[in-house]
């Protein structure tokens, strides 16, 4: 029984010392902030994209009639 909780805790300790996953949630964290901005700007975008097609409309409507 003693075996195995060294085992145990041997693997455990290799697995806080090694630092090969912090790099994959570091990305994993830089990726959502990225998308998290994208969807934030989108809203602006297409609030300004709506604008002008609506502005487009009025001066056609006005120019047809």
């Amino acid at each position: 029984m003693k075996r195995i909780l060294g085992d145990i805790f041997r693997g455990l300790r290799g697995l806080v010392r090694r630092e090969e996953g912090q790099d994959m949630v570091e990305y994993a964290l830089v990726v959502a902030l990225i998308a998290f901005a994208a969807t934030a700007g989108m809203k602006n975008l297409a609030t300004g994209v709506n604008t002008a097609f609506d502005h487009i409309s009025t001066a056609l409507a006005s120019d047809v009639t």
